[in-house]
């Protein structure tokens, strides 16, 4: 499958076997699940796969058997695990997500600590994998994971912007995985300012610097050196604004009904991202994420909704 770029598309990050509860109400109570893929970074690998890139994703997963799952289905999504490692002492991550009726965001409880990923580190891969022609996509939960993952992000993020690579960094804030909010947004700011694309949540963006209003969200990372701040405004749309001044907002794609909310920014993400690279105008490219956004919200799975480039086509026709 051909795209307008040819460039492979890399993230890093910790993916994870979700159980997804079949029956709603307390996780206590749910007596069958259903196994899927769970992980930020490995929904936007699993997306820019369906719609033709060549998309790598960069982890470390136990010798168990929801490693073996998260590897072959990945394998399946035509995504280049070329690059994995493996720990013999340290398992992969795995999570319980509950089943919601009502549109509500559904409670998730994970078991990923002292995971096979938290122990991922800037030596586990050679400088030429991020040299390489490519585009990276970074996010806030990778670099939570673990000092080390974050030392990785970081070397990942200087070599790709010291080869002239381009980067895009997803805030996603996780404070249960951090020691403090003050060390939370120190961290994700010193990486969001590396990064020529960042989209932050708009709650985020109050954490992160201090106001809710998305063009002064906007305006304090384009001050640090960010060429697209896009400010997601969930069911509202998104706000985009560039270094060269170009600003507006982009309604939210209409949804008759919410299933699932988990995975809606990683999809938008995915929109927003590949319209980029395809030099879509940036209007275009921020509909197609609110399009992506909404596709995600509306099936359960966090990846579920994010379609092929032939179901892309047919939207847009």
């Amino acid at each position: 499958m051909n795209t307008p770029y040819n460039k492979t598309f890399i993230t890093i990050g910790e993916p994870m076997a979700m159980f997804t509860a079949n029956e709603a109400g307390d996780l206590a109570h749910a007596n069958s699940f259903t196994k899927r893929l769970a992980g930020a970074e490995m929904n936007v690998a699993i997306g820019m796969a369906r719609l033709g890139y060549s998309s790598a994703y960069l982890t470390k997963l136990g010798l168990d058997s929801f490693g073996r799952y998260i590897e072959q289905a990945l394998n399946q999504e035509g995504i280049d695990t070329s690059h994995f490692t493996y720990s013999s002492e340290r398992p992969t991550a795995f999570q319980l997500k509950s089943r919601e009726l009502n549109g509500d965001d559904p409670v998730v409880e994970y078991y990923r600590k002292h995971s096979a990923a938290s122990t991922l580190c800037a030596e586990d891969y050679p400088e030429a994998v991020f040299a390489q022609q490519s585009h990276l996509h970074l996010t806030g939960v990778a670099c939570a994971v673990s000092p080390t993952l974050r030392g990785l992000c970081h070397k990942a993020l200087d070599t790709a912007r010291a080869y002239g690579n381009s980067v895009s960094f997803d805030t996603n804030l996780r404070p249960s995985l951090w020691s403090s909010n003050h060390e939370m947004v120190e961290e994700i700011n010193a990486l969001a300012f590396k990064a020529d694309i960042v989209l932050p949540g708009v709650s985020e963006g109050m954490i992160l610097t201090g106001t809710d209003q998305p063009e002064a969200i906007a305006d304090f990372y384009l001050s640090h050196g960010v060429q697209l701040v896009v400010v997601k405004l969930g069911s509202d749309g998104a706000f985009y604004k560039t270094a060269g001044g170009e600003s507006g907002y982009v309604a939210g794609h209409p949804v008759k009904k919410v299933i699932d909310t988990v995975g809606a920014g990683d999809s938008f993400a995915v929109g927003v991202i590949s319209a980029w690279l395809e030099s879509l105008p940036l209007r275009q490219s921020v509909a197609r994420g609110c399009l992506f956004g909404a596709l995600a919200v509306q099936v359960l799975g966090d990846s579920e909704g994010l379609p092929t480039r032939t179901q892309l086509n047919e939207l847009a026709s």
